[in-house]
């Protein structure tokens, strides 16, 4: 039986959502390819329990008005003329990047990265470079959540993207 106590809003973590709304799981499959992650048993007992709607959307692809919307319809849940506005990742060039300091690279297609929640391989290579150094993270999406996270533990960041690449950049803090 679903919980529909919860009013679908951009800062409702994934988690949350399938949740109280189980069905919703193949309508956001169905908004994105991304989103076929979530039947990854790691993924969703990790990364969805801090990743927002919000977050969703960027990783997804998809105008994050239009995801509230159409999760709203599936449940019966009114429009609420809302307009929200997506987070934009992408940004020129920072002046402390250069690809000499890049120490750490991870990319989701990595070898039993499948297995490992990919915030805590980021954060172990945080913690494995030396103040001054980069981890490099190449994936398929925007990776908002561990962008986020890493931004709230004082990396700098940058996201960049070629074709279907997408690079995030994190800068370690110089200690102190």
């Amino acid at each position: 039986m679903s919980d529909h106590s919860i009013k679908i809003t951009p800062d409702v973590t994934v988690h949350a959502l399938l949740k109280a709304y189980p069905e919703l799981e193949d309508v956001l499959i169905g908004i994105a390819p991304p989103f076929r992650k979530l039947k990854n048993p790691i993924l969703r007992r990790s990364i969805a329990r801090i990743a927002t709607l919000k977050h969703a959307a960027t990783v997804g692809g998809v105008p994050l008005d239009q995801l509230i919307q159409t999760l709203r319809e599936a449940v019966g849940q009114q429009a609420s003329g809302e307009s929200y506005a997506d987070q934009d990742y992408f940004g020129d060039q920072p002046e402390w990047f250069a690809s000499e300091k890049i120490a750490n690279s991870l990319s989701e297609a990595d070898e039993g990265a499948e297995d490992e929640m990919p915030l805590n391989r980021v954060l172990k290579a945080g913690q494995s470079v030396a103040p001054g150094q980069i981890v490099e993270l190449t994936a398929t999406f925007v990776p908002a959540p561990i962008i986020e996270i890493m931004q709230s533990k004082s990396y700098l960041a940058w996201v960049c993207q070629d074709d279907e690449t997408v690079r995030s950049y994190f800068l370690k803090p110089d200690a102190g």
